[in-house]
């Protein structure tokens, strides 16, 4: 693949015009390809730290895995929203693993996509563009070619694909606001994401929708994406999520959940091929209309 840096982009290091450029790929994983000279500018390898000036071409050709450390493909049911030449919608259950890692290495969502869709093995990460935890429940698109997913990588991160979640969060939160706050890794615990001067940028916009006292329904929509948002926001401000083990330190747990309590109830935008908006929803899960349920009946009001 390849793609011409803007004039925009001028002034930055390589390496970081290559984060900007590609971000469907780790920059750590970039910068080993540009080291092997997998990436090259205008035919040419460079350095790192090459300042670009706009208007080169880079190329990229990522390393093919050896067959036996590829992910396979295994047959898994996917409840499938949409699917067209271009794009896949799948609206995911909570307790499936999106990407194959350390502490799963199969069955994931990938695994089953490939053998859903076996070309999908010649698109990066099978064409996943975005992520879900894996006790989040909801939509996510997949990409069925490279030409799509860069089309959508760009559009996630010029900020106009439209996420909506639906949380139930604890306590009783301001009726609506804007959570502006840097998200980066835990420094006490590497597995975890934490509110840090040292964090990305991040934002997430949300509205209550209903209250029961001791918990409250609320709408989140992400303005950036980064890993564990909404979750860590949540904490952040103290109204951290029902059932979210990792990121209720500090507060009162009262209310029982096997899982974050996190839904991904609407997925908007513009079709890659036909560029015409598109949206999808997803009502809550069952699991969750329970809890809700169960809230309202509780509710003293």
């Amino acid at each position: 693949m390849s793609e011409v840096v803007p004039v925009a982009l001028g002034g930055l290091r390589l390496d970081q015009a290559l984060a900007r450029l590609f971000p469907q790929y780790s920059r750590n994983r970039l910068q080993e390809w540009l080291k092997a000279g997998h990436i090259t500018i205008d035919g040419r390898r460079l350095a790192r730290n090459y300042e670009v000036t706009g208007g080169e071409r880079i190329a990229l050709s990522p390393p093919r895995l050896p067959d036996s450390a590829a992910p396979q493909a295994q047959r898994m049911p996917l409840k499938i929203v949409f699917e067209d030449a271009a794009l896949i919608v799948i609206d995911k259950p909570a307790g499936l693993v999106v990407h194959p890692g350390a502490g799963q290495p199969d069955r994931t969502l990938l695994n089953a996509l490939l053998a859903h869709a076996p070309a999908l093995s010649d698109v990066p990460r099978a064409g996943i563009v975005h992520r879900l935890d894996k006790d989040t429940s909801g939509l996510l698109v997949v990409a069925k070619t490279v030409t799509a997913q860069n089309e959508l990588v760009k559009q996630l991160a010029a900020r106009t694909m439209r996420r909506l979640y639906l949380a139930v969060v604890q306590g009783d939160p301001p009726a609506s606001g804007v959570i502006d706050a840097p998200v980066g890794r835990d420094v006490r615990a590497r597995t975890r994401m934490a509110v840090t001067h040292r964090g990305k940028p991040a934002r997430t916009a949300y509205r209550v929708l209903e209250r029961y006292g001791s918990a409250a329904l609320v709408e989140c929509r992400l303005e950036t994406g980064r890993t564990h948002q909404i979750r860590v926001h949540f904490q952040h401000i103290r109204h951290p999520l029902i059932g979210d083990v990792t990121y209720r330190r500090g507060t009162r747990h009262g209310i029982s959940f096997p899982r974050q309590a996190l839904h991904a109830t609407e997925l908007s935008l513009v079709h890659p091929k036909t560029q015409k908006p598109v949206s999808w929803r997803s009502p809550l899960p069952r699991d969750m209309k329970r809890l809700v349920e169960s809230l309202r009946t509780d509710d003293p009001a």
